[in-house]
C-alpha cells in the first residue's frame, strides 16, 4: 500500500512559484523591498538542501538533522525550498506529527508576511531595514 505524500513535486513547485510570484508583486508595487524575496529564495535553497543532506543521512545511516532545525529553517522563511525537498525527494512527507509542525510553521510565517504588508508591520520592517543597512 502506498504511503499518502501529501502535495505531489508538481503542485509543491506550483505553491512555491505562487508565493513567490506573490513576493514579487509585493516588491513591484512598493510593499516589500527585494530583500525578502533575497530572504526568502535563501532560506528556500538552504532549507533544500539540508533536507537532501538528511535525507542522503537516513539513507547512510549517519548522523541526521534534528526535526527542529528543519522546522525552524521552515519557519524564519524556508518553508517553500522545504516543501519542494518534501515532495522531490520524498523525506519527511508521510510523517504526521512533522507535517503537523511543518504547516504551522508555514502558517505562522505567512501570517508575519501578512503583518509585514500592513502599515504597522511595514513601519516596523522598514525600521529594521535602516538599522541593518
Amino acid at each position: 500500500m502506498q504511503k499518502n505524500r501529501g502535495l505531489p513535486s508538481n503542485s509543491a513547485s506550483a505553491v512555491g512559484g505562487l508565493f513567490f510570484a506573490f513576493l514579487g508583486l509585493g516588491v513591484l508595487v512598493g510593499r516589500l523591498p527585494l530583500a525578502v524575496v533575497g530572504l526568502y529564495a535563501g532560506a528556500s535553497l538552504l532549507a533544500f538542501v539540508i533536507y537532501a543532506r538528511d535525507k542522503a543521512a537516513a539513507q547512510g545511516g549517519r548522523w541526521r538533522t534534528a526535526e527542529n532545525t528543519l522546522h525552524m529553517i521552515a519557519l524564519l522563511g524556508g518553508w517553500p525550498g522545504a516543501l519542494l525537498a518534501q515532495r522531490v525527494l520524498r523525506h519527511k512527507s508521510s510523517k504526521a506529527s512533522f507535517q503537523v509542525t511543518f504547516w504551522a510553521t508555514v502558517l505562522i510565517n505567512c501570517g508575519v508576511l501578512g503583518w509585514l504588508l500592513t502599515a504597522k508591520g511595514a513601519g516596523a520592517l522598514r525600521s529594521v531595514m535602516a538599522a541593518v543597512t
